[in-house]
């Protein structure tokens, strides 16, 4: 599993035209700090900062090897957290819809704007910053998942935005997350209009800082494929 997840990071950093957001959003998923990195690369934190701002030119494939390595080092030596996570990550429950991560950050808002959507909870949506999206099936979501399968939904990383499916209010899907921690910077709902959405659950969004959106596309099926057009 640690060669397959090396191998993806690799691959998404050569082929991203900003290499370092690539590898400044893998080392956040690790949960590495620039300067752990650094001394176990033997290198200075100036030299991981440049590289991931780009301040210098893009990484050498001999770099980036040493990079990688580090990051898998240090999970190892915190109990492989994230290359379990990976793997989990892979045997998805049915409720999830679709999984993805993006090459690099993208603006919340443009998320908004792909799938035609209402916003029902603001929260500063045009300064958030999303590294990937989950598809969840709300009712099987309710209905089938334990409080740990649920935890799946957020993939690699946290800031992700969680499209609901099928939903009816909207109330059920904000307690499950509001009962359960980390929290995700942005939920959409489909197939509710807006208007009928649960008050309860826009209070929900309002304390626990989630920008709450409704999409208008009419299907799932195009609402997924709107998704997949977004650059991964």
């Amino acid at each position: 599993m640690q060669s397959r997840i090396a191998r993806k990071i690799a691959g998404e950093i050569v082929l991203s035209e900003n290499p370092g957001k690539v590898m400044k959003k893998w080392r956040e998923i690790f949960g590495i700090k620039q300067s752990e990195l650094a001394e176990k690369m033997n290198v200075s934190s100036s030299v991981i900062c440049d590289y991931e701002n780009s301040r210098r030119k893009s990484p050498g494939v001999d770099f980036v090897r040493r990079y990688i390595k580090a990051m898998m080092e240090i999970d190892k030596l915190r109990g492989e957290a994230i290359v379990n996570k990976f793997s989990s990550y892979e045997k998805k429950h049915d409720a999830i819809i679709d999984i993805r991560e993006f090459l690099e950050p993208i603006d919340a808002y443009t998320i908004k704007k792909i799938l035609d959507c209402a916003i029902l909870v603001d929260n500063d949506l045009k300064k958030k910053k999303i590294l990937g999206y989950t598809v969840i099936d709300s009712l099987k979501a309710i209905m089938e998942m334990s409080t740990d399968e649920f935890m799946e939904i957020y993939g690699l990383s946290t800031q992700r935005a969680l499209v609901f499916t099928k939903v009816h209010f909207g109330r059920s899907p904000m307690i499950a997350i509001k009962v359960t921690k980390p929290k995700p910077p942005v939920v959409i709902f489909h197939g509710v209009k807006p208007e009928s959405v649960d008050k309860l659950g826009i209070k929900i969004a309002k304390s626990e800082n989630i920008s709450l959106l409704v999409s208008r596309i009419a299907d799932e099926k195009t609402l997924v494929n709107n998704l997949r057009k977004l650059r991964l």
